[in-house]
């Protein structure tokens, strides 16, 4: 229970249905893993004492687990040496894999409960033709999770209910409101809960004491535009605020972080129709066999785009859009549909239109 209107009704409805239950917010980090003068809505007394609230309102226990240090080490970590090594990675992702699902599961069996059940909108199934544990899509197109929950495994998938992932979100507010949750109406965050003022090279160069070392802009012929500061300030796709002056509108196109270099070009240079991702995990199948028909997504509010799978070792996918992508970015996921059933994804290393 994150304090949340979604997690709290989630826990009502189970309750509803006459399970035994207990709520409980995972403490994942502090101001001093955040900086000073971070200020965010996840992890703070507000939103522990709101879900403590609810959880005395409909007569369930509720604990505090403190996971700061794995925290800190699977996706605090992580999101640094990434945007270091020139990739654009996904906390949320990371967060669910290690934590959400990882060591939140680990806890509640130590506590002897079957199961955990989030907020997250998206549907869990058992497959009677293959045995499988399957991930859908929620019923609510514009609050659909599941890209984020790709990485779940099959024992993750059995040891876990999703009671919103048939409900519209206006309708879990209804329930809230009639039972008179204090958070019915509350805001949610768009932000990356650890940078909620979303200026992640200070945050990196807090995090790792020492600051972000000024390159070079190249063009994609390798000549010399100007001088950038840092490559973790740029993220593919990027226009905007570049901090220099040019005569025509140019783009990152690419993070060099061997050479400390950012690559600007046209913007037909940002498409490109295939990409190679490893850190695989498939739901829907144990492994892809052969070629398979899919759509498919690099970023979370993207539409899906028909493509073809290939899976060209244990560990590694090469995917092929029907039309080229913008923007692909290495460290995002690539998570691929079967209609409404989530296939699998990973984590893409490179993309272009000769891999």
């Amino acid at each position: 229970m994150s304090g949340g209107v979604d997690s709290s009704v989630a826990a009502f409805l189970m309750k509803e249905q006459g399970f035994e239950c207990a709520g409980a917010t995972m403490k994942l980090f502090s101001k001093d893993d955040i900086g000073a003068s971070g200020e965010s809505r996840c992890c703070s007394v507000d939103d522990v004492a709101d879900a403590r609230s609810v959880a005395a309102r409909i007569g369930i226990p509720h604990f505090v687990f403190n996971f700061s240090d794995d925290f800190r080490e699977k996706v605090i970590a992580h999101f640094v040496r990434s945007y270091l090594d020139g990739e654009t990675p996904n906390p949320c992702i990371d967060c669910n894999k290690y934590l959400k699902f990882e060591k939140f599961l680990q806890r509640a069996k130590e506590l002897y409960y079957d199961h955990i059940v989030t907020g997250h909108y998206a549907v869990i199934e058992k497959d009677s033709a293959s045995g499988r544990f399957i991930l859908k899509k929620g019923e609510d197109r514009t609050k659909d999770q599941s890209y984020v929950l790709y990485g779940m495994t099959q024992e993750q998938l059995e040891h876990t209910v999703l009671p919103l992932g048939t409900l519209k979100k206006s309708e879990v507010r209804e329930i809230a409101e009639a039972q008179g949750f204090l958070n019915a109406k509350k805001h949610e965050s768009q932000d990356i809960c650890f940078v909620p003022d979303g200026r992640y090279a200070e945050f990196i160069e807090r995090n790792t004491g020492v600051r972000n070392k000024p390159g070079n802009f190249v063009g994609t012929d390798g000549e010399m535009i100007a001088r950038h500061q840092g490559i973790v300030r740029y993220t593919i796709g990027q226009r905007k605020k570049l901090g220099i002056s040019l005569r025509e509108p140019l783009f990152v196109c690419a993070k060099n972080a061997e050479d400390n270099t950012v690559v600007l070009g046209k913007e037909e240079r940002l498409f490109s129709k295939a990409l190679i991702a490893n850190a695989v995990n498939l739901i829907a199948c144990d492994s892809i066999k052969k070629p398979l028909r899919v759509k498919a997504k690099t970023r979370y509010r993207q539409p899906e785009q028909w493509a073809t799978a290939e899976q060209t070792g244990p560990d590694e996918l090469r995917v092929e859009f029907d039309e080229p992508l913008r923007a692909i970015a290495p460290g995002q996921a690539v998570v691929m549909y079967d209609g409404d059933t989530v296939v699998g994804g990973g984590t893409i290393r490179r993309a272009g239109n000769d891999i």
